[in-house]
């Protein structure tokens, strides 16, 4: 379901093995599963799966995972996604798999930052206004933006956030600041909590 994520394992020569949790981006599907890869630095599986791996080789795959931060098929509400940074990852899927109205809040550092820009922009001009997406950038905004970058805000927020009465569904991702942060502004603007699903990115190795 849009919002799961698998766990990758490695294993060297050796014996020795690790993994790691990535969300999925692609929409469900039996014929194609994408994930998301932001490099750690000094990372052990990052690094490779980016910089190493080729077309034809193997991997361990465990899941799909999860079942709180998931867009169900049969909800019907509305659905708010906001994300920051990598954060996108999973809300993509959501955006490709949508049926219902859903309305994305992207906060980037910069237009070089921001993730499936071009995704973005065709789901965007599908013309059937069933995804709409807003972007803030927090350092570098590009040619022509109006108003300075910011962080994400109360007013941003606002701006594109469902009536109380929709009672839509919201999905906030990205580092632990930013998720709590919006958390408790969904919340001040009337959102009920218990529509509010979180998944928060911190360091893991990579």
């Amino acid at each position: 379901m849009p919002g799961q994520h698998v766990d990758i394992r490695l294993t060297a020569s050796d014996g020795y093995t690790t993994h790691r949790s990535y969300s999925i981006s692609s929409a469900p599907g039996p014929d194609r599963l994408e994930v998301t890869v932001q490099v750690v630095t000094d990372g052990e599986v990052s690094p490779y799966l980016v910089g190493v791996a080729e077309p034809g080789d193997q991997f361990e795959i465990r899941g799909p995972l999860g079942g709180w931060f998931v867009r169900r098929p049969a909800d019907p509400r509305p659905a708010l996604l906001i994300g920051g940074g990598s954060g996108v990852a999973p809300l993509m899927s959501m955006v490709r798999a949508a049926t219902n109205p859903t309305r994305l809040l992207y906060s980037a550092r910069s237009p070089s930052d921001a993730l499936f820009s071009a995704d973005l922009a065709t789901a965007e001009a599908a013309g059937d206004g069933r995804v709409a997406v807003t972007r803030v950038y927090t350092r570098a905004a590009p040619p022509g933006w109006s108003g300075p970058p910011r962080r994400l805000d109360a007013d941003a927020l606002a701006g594109v956030a469902w009536p109380r009465e929709a009672d839509a569904v919201a999905f906030v991702c990205g580092p632990t600041g930013f998720v709590e942060t919006v958390a408790d502004l969904l919340i001040d603007l009337g959102h009920d909590p218990m529509n509010i699903r979180t998944e928060r990115f911190g360091p893991t190795g990579g």
